[in-house]
């Protein structure tokens, strides 16, 4: 656990607290709302100083070197710096459902899952509210807590942010999950997505490296970069495989995956208002392919009736075990 030695050297306690005076005219994440959140000001993301858990778990639908046999110890945090017409967590990301929680309780989730054996702590979509769970962080660890920390994205970073956090986090799951700038703008209201997310995913290998195992096939440390298949290739996805080939490593782990369905408002955009085809994500997986993309999991269909995302073959492309 990285967080570990950055808490002994004073390290963490130090990031934890640049980054949450910052949020005194907040600049967290690439929208720079500057809006004062210490006061319990709001802006894009709904979120003031407490963030809100929506709910926390064991979870068992992870890649399989992040759930493991025991689970993930899963957090779903409410709120989101996105803003997708097709997210299937709209009912927390995009509303103030969820239960406000303080640092020390939130601490205490985090220690709860612990003792649950989960593998790690999987702090999903905790762009927004970064610092309050650095605070919660040095509690948990000043308490016991172990375990690696999972920073579970959608990938639209601030590059300044992730670089702060350098020795702290053991494991980036980061989406991919455009190329076009105008396409991230229409379906996720996310300005210049692709720049940033480019950026953050640079830094991210910069600090983990290509993803690491245990003896038992369980991830320790590195990048899984995830790529949601979109239809009518609305996501880019040969040019985000060329990009991740040439600029970050071939030796990149890529969950790839099939699960789109047309949730919240998607059915009020006409090219993405149906699953994807088999062709479009056999298409997706000659582009890793193409560019000598060979490690990382795969989805199958089982028919276009069937949601994907928990049917993820826990082997590389190429056959060979992580």
């Amino acid at each position: 656990m990285l967080a570990k030695s950055a808490f002994d050297n004073g390290l963490l306690q130090n990031i934890t607290d640049k980054l949450f005076n910052s949020l005194k005219s907040c600049s967290i994440c690439p929208r720079k709302c500057k809006v004062n959140r210490l006061k319990n000001e709001t802006g894009f993301c709904k979120t003031g100083i407490f963030p809100r858990v929506y709910s926390f778990m064991a979870h068992h639908g992870e890649e399989p070197p992040i759930s493991g046999t025991n689970g993930s110890g899963t957090i779903f945090f409410s709120g989101c710096n996105m803003n997708c017409v097709y997210c299937q967590n709209y009912k927390f990301s995009q509303s103030e459902q969820g239960k406000e929680t303080n640092f020390e309780d939130l601490a205490q989730i985090m220690l709860h899952l612990q003792e649950l054996n989960c593998h790690n702590i999987n702090l999903v979509t905790p762009t927004h509210i970064l610092p309050q769970i650095l605070k919660s962080l040095i509690i948990a660890i000043d308490k016991g807590l172990k375990l690696p920390i999972v920073y579970n994205t959608s990938g639209y970073e601030s590059v300044k942010t992730i670089k702060a956090l350098n020795g702290i986090i053991d494991i980036y799951l980061a989406d991919m999950r455009y190329h076009d700038p105008q396409m991230s703008l229409k379906y996720s209201n996310a300005p210049e997505y692709p720049k940033h997310n480019q950026e953050a995913i640079k830094e991210m290998h910069n600090q983990v490296g290509v993803a690491k195992f245990n003896q038992d096939g369980i991830m320790e440390r590195g990048l899984i970069i995830r790529h949601l298949v979109l239809p009518n290739n609305i996501s880019g996805t040969e040019d985000i495989m060329k990009f991740i080939a040439s600029e970050i490593s071939p030796e990149t782990y890529i969950s790839l995956m099939s699960q789109y369905t047309p949730y919240y408002k998607s059915n009020e955009f006409k090219e993405i208002s149906r699953k994807i085809t088999l062709e479009e994500y056999k298409e997706a997986e000659i582009s890793m392919e193409r560019y000598g993309l060979h490690n990382g999991w795969t989805q199958d269909s089982h028919g276009l009736e069937s949601l994907a995302g928990v049917n993820i073959k826990p082997k590389t492309l190429n056959n060979k075990k992580p």
